[in-house]
């Protein structure tokens, strides 16, 4: 069993991030809202918190070794909590999401199957199925730093925080973005710099983060 792995990270695409360890290059499956960050990372040590299972090919006629890699150790205790859920195995839970362990766990906290329906892969039954089986479950999964509101950092009073990250995720969506990349983006770009006090320059940040500028 694989439970943790560090290398230097070779290069991040559609959902696999290549890591060299000594001799050896490693694929490990990452969700979607660590890409970006990821993809900035190219050639630098990193390392994740990691779920090794076999997967099944050739209707079940033979199995491959699979690594799914995470950054911290809470987002992988989230992963495996979301897989409970009856239908959503690992790759569908990767492939679903596309947005923060905290930003998912707040819509289940607030009972909002219409959000969780628009992760990639979650129909509208999947999405009540969500809420109803992982209700009380997630709170260890909400971020401190974030108002419930909104799931966005708190570097500023919460009312402030939230247009300042809205106003930034309206001027991405208006930029092609789809809302859930968008959010994702301006989520991960505060969560390193607090202190931005301008829409302009998160959505510099965010567009830089994504590859795009």
């Amino acid at each position: 069993m694989i439970a943790r792995i560090s290398g230097t990270l070779l290069s991040v695409d559609h959902g696999t991030a290549e890591l060299t360890v000594g001799q050896f290059v490693y694929e490990v499956s990452v969700p979607g809202y660590d890409i970006p960050a990821l993809s900035m990372q190219i050639g630098a040590d990193v390392g994740f918190f990691t779920i090794h299972y076999l997967e099944g090919q050739g209707q079940g006629s033979s199995f491959a070794p699979r690594l799914i890699g995470f950054q911290s150790k809470s987002d992988r205790e989230f992963f495996e909590l979301f897989t409970t859920v009856k239908g959503i195995g690992n790759r569908k839970a990767l492939r679903a999401m596309q947005t923060t362990p905290s930003r998912i766990a707040e819509a289940i906290v607030n009972q909002d199957p219409k959000f969780l329906a628009t992760l990639p892969e979650i129909g509208k039954r999947t999405a009540e199925s969500i809420v109803v089986e992982l209700k009380g479950k997630v709170d260890d999964f909400l971020s401190s730093t974030r108002p419930s509101s909104c799931g966005f950092p708190d570097s500023a009073p919460p009312s402030a925080a939230h247009a300042l990250a809205e106003d930034a995720v309206l001027v991405l969506l208006q930029l092609g973005e789809a809302r859930i990349v968008a959010r994702g983006l301006v989520e991960r770009v505060l969560a390193v710099e607090p202190e931005i006090a301008s829409a302009q320059i998160l959505v510099t940040k965010a567009l830089r983060l994504r590859g795009m500028a």
